[in-house]
């Protein structure tokens, strides 16, 4: 009996030292998230909280709100106007652009209602800024080149309404560029000759060019082509997950060749092949982990794609974030390697993209 009470006593005290770690992993993810700057660089929730009342939705949504980041200790997200591809026709161009910018002007008054807990962010400054104050940073994107038509000036246009990338497809083909969904279906081998001149463009502006969603052939031209880092909002890794939208290592390795980053998404579609009730955190961190061991600490990110189809079990909603940094932690991540991770990488490649703009302005790129 008294082996028995000993037996047990020594577990309860392993189950206790086992929570206290825990406890302590969280309390430094809560110190991580408090010092350095946070960001999430894709979500589809502007056009849930343009549009609460529609029922066209393909996902639950839901995921990301003001409340909800300041729980989960993240700064900023990139809140993308997301574009359905339609025909390639002058009238649908135009209707499509107008559709876009009535949308981001719908969630600039969104935000405006929301003064006391967010802000719109246009450069990296601001996201500093906007930190210090305490409220949450709103940063616009553009999810399909669709919407600038076969009118180079609406990059402009997208640039001066406050979009600081765009992502230059979606899953089918535009006028820009090849997509990765339906590789059979591409006619351009990559960039088309607009392509080009829409990259040239946001080179110029200083404007965050976004393969997400783009073909292999596309990767390839804009690296070619572009004089600032490449940038992925929301991908993962296809060695781990065979799924088109995921990326090669090749191709992880040409981003990374530019200085670029990878902003890993969550959603089960692009993490596993396992229901999505078991899909964790943990299989989130693995993609994380591949893209380190593969280039680097310096070139991951997250980019969740919460409320278009992002989210795993204890990574449900953006309240939930620093659950990922907990794994990470146990992972063995130093803190400037979380630093990096939840802004850092994101932010130097930003910062070296519009001075490229710059550098271009002088005449000297």
């Amino acid at each position: 009996m008294k082996r028995i009470l000993i037996f047990l006593a020594a577990n309860l005290l392993l189950v206790s030292a086992y929570a206290q770690t825990d406890e302590q992993y969280m309390q430094k993810a809560e110190k991580i998230h408090k010092k350095y700057l946070t960001i999430d660089t894709h979500n589809d929730t502007a056009m849930y909280l343009n549009h609460p009342d529609s029922d066209d939705w393909s996902v639950d949504k839901g995921q990301v709100s003001f409340p909800k980041m300041k729980e989960g200790g993240l700064d900023a997200a990139f809140f993308a106007i997301y574009l359905d591809q339609g025909p390639l026709r002058d009238y649908s161009r135009d209707s499509v652009f107008k559709y876009a910018m009535e949308e981001i002007r719908l969630f600039k008054e969104y935000i405006a209602k929301h003064s006391d807990e967010a802000a719109i962010a246009y450069s990296p400054k601001d996201l500093r800024k906007i930190k210090k104050e305490g409220k949450r940073a709103v940063v616009f994107a553009l999810e399909n080149g669709y919407g600038i038509g076969i009118d180079v000036a609406k990059v402009d246009s997208m640039y001066n309404a406050g979009c600081r990338y765009i992502t230059l497809c979606h899953n089918y083909i535009n006028d820009i560029c090849d997509a990765s969904r339906y590789p059979s279906e591409n006619p351009y081998g990559g960039l088309s000759e607009f392509g080009e001149q829409v990259v040239k463009r946001m080179n110029e502006l200083g404007m965050l060019v976004d393969l997400s969603h783009a073909s292999t052939s596309t990767l390839e031209d804009v690296a070619k082509l572009s004089k600032a880092p490449l940038f992925a909002s929301h991908s993962a890794v296809r060695a781990l997950k065979e799924h088109p939208r995921n990326l090669t290592d090749e191709e992880i390795k040409i981003i990374a060749s530019t200085g670029g980053v990878i902003q890993v998404a969550t959603g089960r579609w692009c993490l596993t092949t396992i229901p999505k009730k078991d899909t964790k955190v943990k299989h989130l961190a693995d993609h994380i982990d591949h893209i380190k061991n593969l280039v680097g600490p310096e070139h991951i990110g997250l980019g969740t794609d919460f409320d278009g189809g992002g989210g795993v079990v204890g990574l449900e909603d953006c309240s939930k974030m620093k659950n990922l940094t907990v794994e990470l932690l146990k992972r063995g991540y130093t803190e400037k390697e979380l630093e990096m991770f939840w802004g850092g990488n994101f932010m130097r490649v930003w910062e070296e993209t519009i001075r490229v703009a710059e550098e271009i302005a002088k005449g000297k790129k």
